[in-house]
């Protein structure tokens, strides 16, 4: 297949049993399962182990005893250094070189502890050098109760259900840029750490996992002017990004941005009325402008709102987003090194035509 397409848009790279978005239907499965299902009946950690295992039980376990050096509060940032750090402190082995099982475990103990990291780097950042004691923190429940006591040192049971609910949410979702990273990655034949870290990175930027940051900043600007679509059709005007509309997946509902925001209703968020009176607004009027590009509001606009609800710092919204796709790099991890084969794929050049050097510029310097 030689067509060039910007983004790799529709390019089928690989077959994947991990998780089927319904680009028409507006539902996500995971291994089969819908995620209505999930939400509310099964802890995150036990739709790690679906995503993973294939199994709820015995699903991620409880992150070690760990203090990460020179935390900076900086969670993404911190995260994606003590990932790198672990390879060599963990002595992880290369994916390669190891049985599925070993990976399995590998990714699991990763995958757990990036939880603990977030937690202590959050604490960093309210300005808390005290770590909350492991005995505490083994009192709470369910992974996102224990997250909240490591870092807070207390869980209001409201926040725990919001995170709970994005993690499962925002767990897996194809071949998005933060997984098609960890893909590569672990093709090479690198080990569980490496893949993992690299990851994170590739989520970093506000077009992947830190939409969510952008969009409460829109929803304050919103309710000052006083008129959701009069803000909503100035912002279009100024040719600036509407954050939270349009995917590359869905033409229909984006069903993660529906269970959101019923959560977001259900946990009584004050921002929830000037959300409901942007996303009607800004649904209106993109339609007027592009009536033939469906732009549906996507997970990241209800994400923004129900992490608000559990007091969130938009700063924090990469990190909590990597917490929840530790399980489908996970996944995509274990699956990709089954296949054994290094993704090399081809680049079309487009550059100058034969010339010689001295058509470039200076003459070289002389030896």
């Amino acid at each position: 297949m030689n067509e060039f397409r910007p983004g790799l848009e529709g390019v089928v790279a690989f077959q994947t049993e991990i998780a089927e978005p319904d680009r028409e239907g507006g539902s996500l499965r995971y291994r089969g399962v819908d995620i209505e299902e999930l939400v509310g009946r099964y802890p995150y950690e036990k739709v790690w182990g679906l995503l993973v295992d294939e199994s709820f039980e015995p699903g991620m376990p409880d992150p070690e005893p760990f203090r990460p050096a020179n935390l900076t509060g900086n969670a993404p940032s911190d995260l994606q250094s003590a990932l790198a750090h672990l390879s060599a402190d963990w002595e992880l082995r290369k994916l390669v070189d190891i049985e599925p099982e070993d990976a399995r475990d590998d990714l699991a103990r990763l995958s757990a502890i990036a939880m603990s990291i977030v937690a202590q780097s959050a604490r960093v950042a309210d300005g808390k050098t005290d770590p909350v004691p492991d005995e505490d923190v083994e009192q709470g429940g369910i992974a996102a109760e224990k997250f909240l006591l490591r870092w807070r040192g207390e869980a209001d049971p409201k926040h725990v259900q919001a995170i709970d609910t994005y993690w499962i949410c925002t767990a897996e979702h194809g071949l998005n840029a933060s997984t098609f990273t960890a893909r590569i990655v672990a093709s090479t034949g690198a080990d569980a750490g490496a893949a993992m870290s690299a990851a994170v990175g590739a989520l970093s930027g506000p077009l992947h996992g830190g939409a969510p940051a952008r969009i409460l900043p829109m929803l304050e600007g919103a309710e000052k002017l006083g008129d959701p679509a009069q803000y909503v059709k100035n912002l279009l005007d100024r040719g600036e990004r509407l954050m939270g509309f349009g995917h590359r997946i869905y033409r229909g509902d984006d069903p993660r941005a529906t269970l959101l925001k019923r959560t977001a209703k259900e946990l009584g968020s004050s921002r929830y009325e000037v959300a409901d009176a942007v996303e009607q607004a800004a649904l209106a009027e993109l339609k007027r402008r592009k009536p033939d590009r469906p732009l549906p509001t996507n997970v990241e606009f209800w994400s923004a709102v129900v992490l608000d609800t559990a007091e969130i710092p938009p700063d924090l919204t990469p990190a909590m987003f990597g917490c929840a796709r530790v399980a489908g790099w996970s996944a995509h991890i274990l699956e990709e090194r089954k296949t054994g084969r290094l993704i090399r794929p081809s680049a079309q050049y487009v550059g100058p035509a034969p010339r010689p050097a001295s058509e470039v510029g200076a003459a070289p310097v002389p030896s």
